[in-house]
C-alpha cells in the first residue's frame, strides 16, 4: 500500500514491483502492481522523487503523470535516466514515484472577444521581476 513517509507529507510513495534497467537516457514504464479508484472530483498527480531525482538522475518523463478519478488500470511510472554514464536498476519494492491527490475545482469555460488585463500580461518564459 501506497504511504507517506512522514506525517503531513503531501505525496504517498509509489513503490516498483519488477526489476527494470535504465540505460543512460533510457525510459521505461515500470509497474507498481497498485491500482487506485480515485474518488470523483479529484485527480492523482505522480511526481518524481527528489532523492532519485538528485543522486541518480531519475525523473518522470510526463510528470506531472495524470491520474483521473475514472482510471482503474494498473499505476504504471514513466521513469527516466538523465545520467549520461551510469545505468540505474530499479529494484521490487523501491519506492520510484509519489502520488498526490488533489481536490479539482469546479470550473465553467466561457468563451470571449478579449481577456482582462493583467500587471504580467503575455509576458512568459522568465518574465519575472525576481
Amino acid at each position: 500500500m501506497p504511504e507517506r513517509a512522514y506525517s503531513g507529507d503531501a505525496g504517498l510513495d509509489l513503490s516498483a514491483c519488477e526489476r527494470v534497467e535504465l540505460a543512460p537516457g533510457a525510459r521505461a514504464l515500470v509497474p507498481t502492481g497498485l491500482a487506485v479508484a480515485i474518488p470523483e472530483g479529484h485527480a492523482g498527480y505522480v511526481q518524481p522523487r527528489s532523492g532519485l531525482a538528485s543522486k541518480h538522475g531519475i525523473s518522470i518523463v510526463n510528470t506531472p503523470g495524470l491520474v483521473d478519478s475514472g482510471y482503474r488500470g494498473e499505476l504504471l511510472v514513466n521513469l527516466v535516466n538523465t545520467d549520461r554514464h551510469e545505468t540505474f536498476v530499479v529494484e521490487p519494492g523501491m519506492r520510484i514515484a509519489q502520488l498526490v491527490i488533489l481536490e479539482l475545482p469546479e470550473v465553467e469555460l466561457i468563451e470571449v472577444d478579449e481577456l482582462p488585463a493583467s500587471e504580467r500580461g503575455v509576458r512568459g518564459f522568465g518574465s519575472s521581476k525576481h
